[in-house]
Order: structure tokens, then C-alpha cells, then sequence
């Protein structure tokens, strides 16, 4: 398993315009969310979809697909109950159970990578189903 481990997290390339949508989603809040994918040919992280202003939580999980692993970054908007307006960043790794056995396994040893370069994620989601993802999940985890 270590060898396993070692060549799928070996050579995994994280291109620049994945921190490059994360940051603008995080700090001039133009994006509402952005999708990943790993390219098993290239080796690389890619950005995959992103949420325009307008879209929502919903939008995400539609854009999850229910045959294939993503990670996802989604900003949370929320009002605190001392009524403050704040926002927390969830990182998705999304590995639903039609995926095949290699993309789990190489999303689950490649998602740190990435993890690394997204700096300033508040929470972590893992979800094997929609239901572990639900909007009331993410709301819980913010509160």
C-alpha cells in the first residue's frame, strides 16, 4: 500500500489556475464555488467548473458527477447567532460509490496535495453520497 501511495501522490501536478479561482472566490468573492478534477492522463489538478456569484450550494452538488470523484471548494455565507454576516470555505472531497476503485484511489492520496495550496479552508466535507453533503451538513459544521 505504501508504493501505492507513493506513485499516485508522486508527480501529481496542482496547475496554478486552481489556487488562482480559489483565491478569487476567497477574497473578492466573484465565485460561490469551484469544482476540481484530477486528468489521470496529465497527471494534473484542474479546475473543472465555476460558480458564478448568482449560484448556490445547489448548483454545486449538480455539478458533482454521480459516477466520478472531485474535490470542491465552496464559500458558505451565513448570519452567526450574534447576527454577524460571516463566511466560511468547505472543502469537498467528493468519491461516490459508482466511481471507479482507482479514481478513489487516487483522489484520497492526492487530496492533501491540493489542500496545501487552497490555504485557508475552514472545514473539510467527506462524502460518499449526497446525503453526507446535504446543505443542512454544511450549515451545522459553520454554526
Amino acid at each position: 500500500m505504501a508504493m501505492a501511495y507513493k506513485m499516485a501522490t508522486e508527480g501529481m501536478n496542482i496547475k496554478e489556475e486552481c489556487k488562482r479561482w480559489f483565491t478569487e472566490m476567497k477574497w473578492k468573492k466573484v465565485h460561490r464555488f469551484v469544482v476540481y478534477k484530477i486528468d489521470e492522463r496529465t497527471r494534473a489538478v484542474l479546475v473543472d467548473k465555476v460558480g458564478g456569484p448568482g449560484e448556490g450550494y445547489d448548483e454545486l452538488v449538480a455539478a458533482l458527477p454521480g459516477d466520478d470523484c472531485r474535490y470542491a471548494v465552496f464559500d458558505f455565507d451565513f448570519v452567526s447567532v450574534d447576527n454577524c454576516q460571516k463566511s466560511k470555505i468547505f472543502f469537498i472531497a467528493w468519491s461516490p460509490a459508482a466511481s471507479r476503485i482507482r479514481a478513489k484511489i487516487l483522489y484520497a492520496t492526492s487530496k492533501q496535495g491540493l489542500r496545501r495550496v487552497l490555504e485557508g479552508v475552514h472545514y473539510e466535507v467527506q462524502a460518499t453520497e449526497r446525503s453526507e453533503m446535504g446543505f443542512d451538513v454544511i450549515r451545522e459544521r459553520a454554526q
